[in-house]
């Protein structure tokens, strides 16, 4: 089955619904069955591309220097990254323009490798410190997963794939899409936000129907006392 995404790098809850989508995929038995597609959604096209400001001074701005709303903030996301497995850093992060790093993941997709680098660009984002505005840190990157750096320099600074994420937000307005993470299974089923597992698994298996997957049978135990057909027990 297909799943697609709508997503942006800086968004916490995106991370959190993506690793909980992930689970529930191991847990109703549809791994190696799903396609998951990242759609290009920025939640600021007006971030700054250079010089800006730590996570933590983005939030004391729009909270007007409120350290108990701050707080509260930042414990309900990391509250909700522990139940998946995850720490964020919000020491480290800072706002960052992701207009680039779309188009750079949508080059990245004809070698498929968009999701690879998707993830590891996420990841380094929420949890390493990872400067998404460094040239050099997502080139970093690039180069782990064996792509050709030369090449995507070359996407990174000019408006290659810009066509593909015009589609994307073309799609994300035909849908209705205004916050993310937003989810579409099979073109049929959506859910909006980092939803509890069974939502997830519930849906997984209404969009299987559609695409006419099974789940696989996940064995939990393999050496208890049994009996076979030629009457051997042990």
């Amino acid at each position: 089955m297909k799943i697609e995404m709508f997503t942006d790098f800086v968004c916490p809850f995106c991370y959190i619904g993506k690793v909980q989508l992930e689970k529930a995929i191991r847990q109703a038995g549809y791994e190696g069955q799903v396609e998951i597609e990242y759609k290009a959604y920025q939640l600021d096209p007006n971030a700054p591309k250079h010089n800006a400001p730590s996570y933590l001074d983005s939030l004391r701005a729009k909270f007007d220097g409120n350290e108990t709303k701050m707080a509260s903030l930042m414990d309900s996301i990391q509250g909700r990254a522990s139940e998946v497995g995850l720490t964020y850093n919000f020491e480290e992060m800072k706002v960052a323009n992701t207009e680039k790093l779309h188009r750079l993941v949508k080059w990245a997709q004809d070698f498929k490798k968009g999701n690879e680098l998707f993830d590891l660009l996420t990841d380094g984002y929420f949890t390493k410190g990872l400067d998404l505005n460094d040239e050099n840190q997502v080139m970093q990157r690039v180069a782990q997963l064996g792509l050709d750096v030369t090449q995507a320099k070359e996407v990174y600074e000019t408006e290659a794939y810009q066509s593909q994420i015009d589609v994307d937000r073309y799609d994300a307005m035909q849908i209705g899409v205004q916050s993310v993470p937003f989810f579409v299974f099979e073109n049929r089923y959506g859910i909006i936000g980092a939803e509890p597992d069974e939502v997830f698994i519930k849906t997984l298996h209404q969009a299987a129907e559609i695409a006419g997957d099974k789940p696989t049978l996940n064995m939990m135990g393999t050496s208890g006392a049994a009996c076979d057909m030629d009457g051997n027990c042990n």
